[in-house]
This record gives C-alpha cells, sequence and structure tokens, in this order.
C-alpha cells in the first residue's frame, strides 16, 4: 500500500512540475507574443485604467484626461489643442502618440520602469506606477504670440533662448484639436480622415518637420563664412560685384529686386538684400568652408531630437560654382526648418557659441520628485566672435535702416533679416516669407530670444509676399512677449 501511495505521490509531483513548467513558458517565454496579440485588450486596458500624466507649460498643465467609464477608462484631453499641438502632439486610443506625447509616453503613461518606488517592483506585484508630468522651456506668452500673429496664414515660428538652448515657442498653422483623436470611437475615426484628407494638411508640424527654401535668410551663413574665411575682412568696403552677376560658367545673370548693389559693401548688400553680391561671396569663399559654417550651424545634421525628432535641414556640397551662387542666397538644393533658422540666429547672438535646442526642463513623479532634469547642453563655437559681433552689427541694421523696420521694438536693440523665397520655373512656386531675428532688452546684458517666422504665401498674393511685410511682425510679437517676462 505504501509503495502505492509512494508513486501516486510522485506522479502528483510530476504533474505539478509539469504544470509549473508550462505556466513559466506561457507567462514568461511566450508572454511577448501574447503581449503583441492584437486580440489581447489587458495591455490596452491596464494604459487607460488611470489618468496620463501631464505635459506643464510655465508650472501649468496644457493637458489632462477625462474619465469615461468605458473599458479604456482614460481619454485624453488638450486645453488651447490647437495652439499647443505642435509640441505636444496627440495621444490617441485608436492611432497611436506623436511628438512629445509619442518621446515622452513611457512615463506620462506610467509604464517608465523609473517611476517605481523599487527596482522591478512593478514587474513583481502587477501595479502600474501613476503616470508622470513633464514640464517644457516654453514660453506661454511667446506661443501664444506666434499663434495669434499666424492667425489663417499658413506658416510656422521657432524661437529659442540663445544663452541656454531652451525651445521658447514652437507653433505651426494651420493646426488642430489633438483631443478630437483621443477616443477609439466613431467621432475619432471621423476626425481621423478629415484631418488627413486636408489639402492643408494640419497634422503638419512645420516648425520642425518640414523644409523651405530659407531664401535671403541664409545670407546670414553666408555672410559668416565669409567673414570666418577672411574673404571679405571690412563691412564697408566694395565686394567688386557686378549687377547683373553672370554665374560661373552658364548664361544665367543674376539680378536684384532693389537698385545700388553694383560694387556694394558687405553692409550696403546685408541691408538691402543684394542676391548678386552675396551669390559672388559664395563663390569666393567655394564649396568646402560654406558647408562647414553650415554644417556648424546644424545643416545636413539628421540626428537632432528635442526630444522628437526634427527634419534635416540640408546644404547641398556636390554643387558646381554656378549652383554654389544660387546656393549662397538660399536656392537650389538649400533648405532648412524654422527651428534651424532660429538656430542660425542664435549663434549670431550667442556670440558664436550655439547650444543645442532642448523642449523638456525636467520630468517629475505624480508626487513631484524629480526623475531628470535636462539643463543646458554644452555650447560648441560655431564662428568666431569678432565675426558674431560683426553679424550683429549687420542684422541690428536691417532693423535700423534696412527691409527689416516692421520688427523694430523700442527700448530694445533687434537685429533680423529678412527673406523671400521664390522658386519653381519663372518663380512660380509658393513664395514663403522669412524672417529670422533675436531682440535684447534695454536693462539685459545679452540677447534673450532668437525667432525664425515663416509665412506661406498664395498664387493671389504673390507679388506682395515679403519676410519684412508679413513674417517680421510676427517675430516681433514673439520677441517682445519674451522681453515682458
Amino acid at each position: 500500500m505504501t509503495r502505492h501511495i509512494r508513486h501516486a505521490a510522485l506522479f502528483c509531483l510530476l504533474l505539478l512540475a509539469a504544470l509549473l513548467v508550462n505556466a513559466a513558458r506561457v507567462q514568461v517565454v511566450r508572454a511577448p507574443e501574447y503581449d503583441a496579440n492584437p486580440a489581447n485588450r489587458r495591455p490596452d486596458i491596464a494604459r487607460y485604467q488611470q489618468p496620463r500624466g501631464d505635459i506643464l507649460v510655465g508650472g501649468r498643465p496644457v493637458t489632462g484626461s477625462r474619465d469615461t467609464g468605458e473599458h479604456l477608462r482614460f481619454e485624453r484631453t488638450y486645453r488651447d489643442g490647437p495652439m499647443w499641438a505642435p509640441v505636444t502632439g496627440f495621444a490617441s486610443q485608436e492611432y497611436g502618440t506623436t511628438l512629445l506625447e509619442h518621446a515622452e509616453d513611457g512615463l506620462l503613461s506610467g509604464a517608465d520602469p523609473v517611476l517605481a518606488p523599487l527596482p522591478l517592483w512593478n514587474d513583481v506585484t502587477g501595479a502600474r506606477s501613476p503616470g508622470g508630468d513633464v514640464v517644457t522651456t516654453l514660453h506661454a506668452g511667446a506661443q501664444r504670440a506666434a499663434y495669434e500673429g499666424l492667425g489663417r496664414r499658413t506658416g510656422a515660428v521657432a524661437a529659442i533662448e540663445p544663452a541656454t538652448g531652451r525651445v521658447l515657442a514652437l507653433v505651426s498653422t494651420p493646426s488642430y484639436d489633438p483631443g478630437e483623436l483621443s477616443g477609439n470611437g466613431a467621432a475619432a475615426l471621423r476626425a481621423w480622415r478629415r484631418l488627413n484628407d486636408d489639402p492643408a494638411r494640419p497634422m503638419l508640424n512645420r516648425a520642425v518637420r518640414r523644409t523651405y527654401p530659407p531664401g535671403s535668410t541664409f545670407k546670414v551663413v553666408t555672410a559668416a563664412a565669409a567673414l570666418d574665411s577672411g574673404v571679405v575682412t571690412d563691412l564697408d568696403a566694395p565686394t567688386r560685384s557686378p549687377d547683373p552677376y553672370p554665374l560661373p560658367g552658364t548664361r544665367t545673370r543674376l539680378t536684384n529686386e532693389v537698385p545700388g548693389c553694383a560694387d556694394a559693401s558687405l553692409r550696403e548688400a546685408f541691408e538691402r538684400s543684394c542676391n548678386t553680391v552675396f551669390a559672388k561671396l559664395g563663390t569666393e569663399v567655394g564649396v568646402p568652408a560654406l558647408a562647414a559654417t553650415a554644417e556648424r550651424l546644424g545643416f545636413n545634421d539628421d540626428g537632432l531630437r528635442i526630444p522628437f525628432p526634427v527634419a534635416r535641414s540640408t546644404f547641398d556640397t556636390s554643387v558646381d560654382r554656378a549652383q554654389l551662387g544660387l546656393s549662397a542666397i538660399g536656392q537650389y538644393n538649400t533648405r532648412a526648418t524654422p527651428l534651424q533658422m532660429a538656430m542660425v540666429a542664435a549663434a549670431v547672438a550667442g556670440g558664436g557659441q550655439l547650444r543645442t535646442p532642448y523642449l523638456v526642463e525636467r520630468t517629475t513623479r505624480a508626487s513631484g520628485s524629480v526623475v531628470a532634469t535636462a539643463g543646458s547642453r554644452p555650447a560648441r563655437q560655431v564662428m568666431r566672435p569678432s565675426t558674431a559681433l560683426r553679424l550683429k552689427e549687420l542684422m541690428t541694421g536691417v532693423v535700423e535702416s534696412g527691409t527689416g523696420a516692421n520688427a523694430a521694438i523700442r527700448g530694445a536693440t533687434v537685429g533680423g533679416k529678412t527673406g523671400t523665397a521664390q522658386h519653381g520655373v519663372g518663380n512660380s512656386g509658393t513664395p514663403y516669407a522669412w524672417f529670422v531675428s533675436w531682440a535684447r532688452g534695454e536693462r539685459d546684458l545679452e540677447p534673450k530670444v532668437a525667432v525664425a517666422a515663416v509665412v506661406e504665401g498664395t498664387a493671389a498674393d504673390h507679388g506682395e509676399v515679403t519676410g519684412g511685410g508679413l513674417a517680421a511682425p510676427v517675430a516681433r510679437a514673439v520677441m517682445e512677449a519674451v522681453l515682458r517676462g
């Protein structure tokens, strides 16, 4: 009898061992497979069983969570959604996450292991930490000024604090309300289809994800290369530039929109935005030196993240001399995001030093304790301090006596450069009005803000699109908001 009991006990132990092995196989070995199975709703239910952490601007949340009482309980909400959408992106139960909602999703959703009270605590207990908060570098007044300044026009604005690299404003219009995509019902589906079918592309973040021909604003880069390389040593010396200027090796004769550019000095050419002078300067500087200056400023860099990725701004390094002349005035294959051109202005304002822009100041737990702090990135010298000083002088002249008068702010020192990028056969393409600038308040030792604004024109107003007329007032409003504090 004892022998039969022993055999039965052994058999039961074998069955128990087999059960434990199978449970381990299902819960450990095949867990990723089951988690990824579209039919498994448990991760989604757990993800939306608690409110999502918030994105904060100036200490106030621009996001929230709404209790729906459904299986996917909490939906994302947004305050002034269209204004903040180029920063927040959306967090949708059906369509996923974008921009800051995507880059910081682990922390906002509570899934990041760093939020757990102890290492592996959530893995052992099956608990989920409350979502953390993301504190941004944004300036609420500057963001609103940019958004209202662009109004119904298509365009974008990026603003940076030169001394730190903090992103102060990031606006793209037309925009959309990300809250319309938060749920997973018929309303979210209709909004998704409408937004994706809209030819105005409201979900495109033009400030960081679209590149434009920078036009004459790129002359800041060309002037920096000419001064750094010694091609120009005196701002007021004649440049021996003919008007019109024959592009090397071609029969094409480059002209100007304004008179008085023949043999103009760099100062005169910068204030009048003479294409002929800067095209000739570009060919004299050469591809290696001009490309090196552009790349130090951020062109041809496909790794910039703020923390979401920024589209690559380009300067073509495989050009002949004629193409180089066009590239030097922001045409041909030269393209830039508004954030990139704000970086150019920030480098001038920062005395030739450039700090990589960043959007997240710190992340915190729901309790308020700090998880991580970004802080200012190390500065890199992108042009000589003397070059930056002379460019400040040139850009100040544009506002005081040149094409950028609409950016002037009483009691402040403002430097800027206008640009009107016309492209296509016979300049038939959409014209873009640009303005890049920086501003220093009356009591400030250094410039507090650098801005790039671009406004897209239409066929109807092709002849009326100018950087000084359309983009400069938008940039001025942003700079005023920052200088007010």
